[in-house]
């Protein structure tokens, strides 16, 4: 018999620098070792750590055709996806950039509305340490500000950009 183990997922932290300083192939190149998709369920207020979301297979988006019109999915559930950068000071590691972006799902006709290339470029703005969450509904800002700071309090202390964002 099986054991069903849940993972622990946490933040992923910056590593070394990939070409050790050579200045070779790879450099200016965006990691995506810093960044961490966070999917928030609008309706019951969860947050949740979906590593599975940086190639579009969180269990929110499994099995789901994804439609560039939110009008075609008029029932749709609303999830928000951040994208969270992890960067480090001399103090220690702090969230540097989260962008949220919209999504919807309708379990039931299978379908949802997200738009791709907005995710897209809000992942390399998240990575380029931009804060873009001021369409994010009052709610679902308190529900990502209290996921950050229980994570790890310490990095929200040093994330006075996040935390200006996020607290209303």
């Amino acid at each position: 018999m099986e054991e069903n183990k849940k993972k622990n997922v946490s933040f992923n932290i910056i590593k070394n620098d990939s070409t050790d300083g050579h200045g070779g192939f790879g450099v200016g190149a965006l990691s995506l070792e810093n960044v961490t998709p966070v999917i928030i369920d609008v309706d019951a207020g969860e947050v949740s750590i979906e590593v599975g979301a940086m190639h579009a297979r969180s269990p929110v988006e499994k099995g789901i055709k994804f439609l560039q019109n939110k009008e075609d999915v008029p029932n749709g559930k609303p999830y928000w996806l951040i994208w969270v950068t992890i960067d480090r000071k001399q103090e220690g590691p702090y969230y540097a950039g989260a962008t949220a972006c919209e999504m919807t799902v309708d379990r039931e006709i299978r379908r949802g509305y997200k738009s791709l290339p907005l995710h897209v470029n809000y992942l390399d703005k998240s990575i380029k340490r931009h804060i873009i969450v001021d369409h994010m509904d009052e709610k679902s800002k308190k529900v990502l500000a209290e996921f950050l700071k229980n994570h790890n309090e310490d990095m929200w202390e040093r994330s006075d950009a996040i935390m200006g964002a996020l607290i209303v």
